[in-house]
């Protein structure tokens, strides 16, 4: 990206932010750039010299440096798709990987990280209001978001000072160059899927974590596989009522688990939630170090999920939008080596029966 193109979008950006107070995901796509383009457009520039936004490339050692994150304490933990945001504070623990795969497991700080995906770091600095927001953010080669990392007034600074000392580029030339998303895979015809193979795998699942290698060994999406499944695993849920099942998880003081991801990351979120609120299109949950914010309108389609383990029957809500991507999957509190809640089970059971009343 030439310089010239760099400080038009720094301007813009800076004009949009305080006409608007525009989220950055929003500039950009009026920009018609993509958001590590809008951040990677910024760096080099300082707030010291009164830029608003100021970012500092990072080296590509992503699993080295998620796991120095822990001393930096609470931080707060981003993850999106197009159709839901997925907020969690916490400290990053217990962070490991295995070739490009990666696992945290500090308890609030809950995440599958795929590294092949992630092209782009920076740390950023943005005024906001009468004080500095730091965080760490990284993107795919397309520029797309794939995870975000916010400190909070108790985060360590001295340690996130370090960190981003230790992990800066010596590139720190503005722009990046960002490749075109490339389409997904096209679905196979349901005729020439094995689903008499497909259905018996099914039935035969022990552990929930084999279902996508069941998808894949029988070349079936996600939605596919919902849609040629015997009955008794799945059933199709009116969307309507993802509303009602998440009111209903808060006043019985359910512990649920939300997945929500990207190609990049997998954040989760275990243990109950409390306040449900509605705004717009958007159904969030408000809770002190959870946040969720879930577009229904995007929501083309849900349904209950059954999987045999070794523990008995794994029961999950999993939306979808239009273009068959998942959304967000809601299950149960549970370890392994556990059974299911009931009580889960009963919020699920009603959302079901609720739902065939509104389509009646």
């Amino acid at each position: 990206m030439c310089p010239s193109r760099s400080n038009e979008i720094a301007e813009k950006f800076a004009r949009l932010r305080r006409e608007k107070n525009a989220r950055h995901r929003d500039i950009a796509t009026e920009l018609h750039i993509s958001e590590g383009e809008l951040i990677a457009a910024h760096a080099g520039l300082s707030l010291a010299d009164g830029a608003l936004l100021g970012a500092e490339r990072l080296r590509a050692e992503w699993p080295a440096m998620i796991g120095a994150l822990e001393p930096l304490g609470d931080v707060m933990a981003l993850t999106r798709n197009a159709s839901c945001v997925h907020e969690k504070t916490g400290v990053y623990r217990r962070a490991s990987h295995n070739h490009q795969v990666g696992l945290v497991l500090g308890g609030e700080i809950d995440l599958r990280v795929f590294y092949r995906q992630w092209a782009h770091g920076f740390a950023v600095r943005e005024m906001k209001q009468d004080e500095v927001q730091r965080s760490l953010q990284f993107f795919d080669t397309s520029g797309h978001a794939v995870h975000k990392i916010f400190l909070k007034p108790q985060s360590d600074l001295a340690a996130y000072d370090a960190l981003v000392t230790r992990f800066a580029d010596d590139d720190q030339e503005a722009g990046i160059a960002v490749a075109p998303v490339s389409p997904p895979p096209a679905e196979l015809p349901d005729a020439q899927i094995d689903v008499a193979g497909f259905r018996a795998a099914w039935a035969g699942l022990r552990d929930t974590h084999d279902f996508f290698a069941l998808l894949k060994k029988y070349s079936v999406s996600r939605l596919q596989g919902l849609r040629l499944a015997e009955p008794r695993f799945v059933q199709p849920l009116d969307t309507s009522c993802v509303l009602d099942l998440l009111n209903d998880a808060a006043r019985e003081k359910v512990a649920i688990m939300a997945f929500v991801g990207n190609p990049g990351m997998i954040q989760i979120h275990s243990g109950p939630v409390h306040k449900i609120a509605v705004m717009g299109p958007w159904i969030n949950i408000l809770d002190a170090r959870f946040n969720l914010h879930l577009r229904e309108d995007h929501v083309a389609s849900a349904w209950v999920v059954k999987k045999p383990t070794v523990d008995g029957l794994v029961t999950s809500v999993e939306l979808f939008d239009a273009r068959g991507d998942t959304i967000v999957m809601f299950f149960g509190e549970r370890k392994p080596g556990t059974h299911e809640l009931c009580e889960w089970r009963n919020v699920v059971e009603r959302a079901v029966s609720e739902g065939q009343l509104c389509a009646a």
